[in-house]
């Protein structure tokens, strides 16, 4: 977002708890920085502002947004991050140019179903949050490239999530999650899922089809056994399991010709498949605090090139 100087106003820190009618008058403001305050509302004549494209609300006292916001229907992006919200209005489903939601750090327990139609989303922050649940419509937000739902309350994730097919993004550590839906296979622009500090015992078969994927950071979690079908991210360079209950890995494991970083640290392995010799990119393997281990003799060759070998 390119903004000219003179269309930005920046009232970041400054020990305010109101904001007065008559500082909003910039008809031409397109930026406005409130962040750091102690606001508790804003003032009605903030739609005032026809023009503005950045909204960012970061750090105040808010509980709720007046609806005059959702008049503002230049806003591309909106910062409305550790606030005091509970819940966001319907309302928030009119603002058709929003590109960039962050909600994080509030209070709240659910999500409007007119999200929605907020179909030029791109990215959206929703961590630190009460949240078990998402609208069930989600998946008409087809532009969206970056999902956070981390630290928050989610048990299960409904097969909408799989309707995110542009999503290249996933974060979702420091939940409840048992498991992933299926329909995450459908998500074939991934590149990016965080999953760490879950209570996943299994992974979807379906997980092989992410073909694009990159990093799989599935640490602290209390997965047993791993998806043959995991052999299939060709694309696949960071791969963390560190702190699960795995006691043994699928052959496939060695078809992953794009690994770098692979984390084994701290489960119940007692072997390791001879196909790992396989992982030529290999620049780092961690094997410690697996106390039956049988280390094979052919760590020796990964070691010698050049590949760091913890044990």
């Amino acid at each position: 977002m390119n903004i000219n100087i003179e269309k930005l106003l920046d009232l970041t820190n400054r020990q305010l708890s109101s904001i007065a009618p008559e500082i909003l008058k910039g008809a031409e403001l397109e930026v406005l920085y409130l962040d750091q305050n102690q606001i508790v509302e804003l003032p009605n004549n903030i739609s005032d502002l026809k023009n503005l494209r950045k909204l960012s609300l970061y750090h105040n006292q808010l509980t709720s947004l007046p609806d005059v916001v959702f008049e503002m229907m230049n806003l591309e992006h909106i910062n409305l991050s550790a606030n005091k919200l509970s819940s966001l209005s319907e309302n928030i489903g009119r603002l058709k140019n929003l590109q960039i939601l962050d909600a994080q750090h509030n209070g709240l327990i659910n999500l409007p179903e007119s999200i929605a139609g907020l179909t030029k989303l791109k990215f959206l922050y929703l961590g630190g949050n009460c949240l078990t649940n998402l609208p069930s419509a989600l998946g008409n937000v087809n532009e969206l490239l970056y999902l956070n739902l981390t630290h928050n309350q989610f048990v299960t994730l409904h097969d909408n999530i799989g309707d995110l097919a542009n999503l290249i993004e996933l974060r979702l550590y420091n939940n409840k999650l048992s498991t992933l839906p299926e329909t995450i296979g459908n998500m074939v622009k991934l590149k990016e899922l965080h999953v760490t500090d879950n209570q996943l015992t299994n992974l979807p078969e379906s997980i092989g089809l992410l073909v694009n994927l990159r990093k799989a950071m599935l640490g602290n979690n209390t997965l047993k056994l791993l998806p043959n079908t995991i052999g299939k991210l060709q694309h696949l360079t960071d791969l963390d399991l560190r702190n699960n209950s795995l006691t043994q890995l699928p052959e496939t494991i060695g078809d992953l010709r794009s690994l770098r970083f692979l984390d084994l640290r701290d489960n119940n392995l007692t072997s390791l498949p001879t196909q790992m010799q396989k992982l030529t990119n290999l620049e780092r393997l961690d094997l410690r605090l697996n106390k039956l281990l049988v280390v094979p003799e052919w760590l020796v060759k990964i070691e010698q090139r050049g590949c760091i070998v913890y044990v």
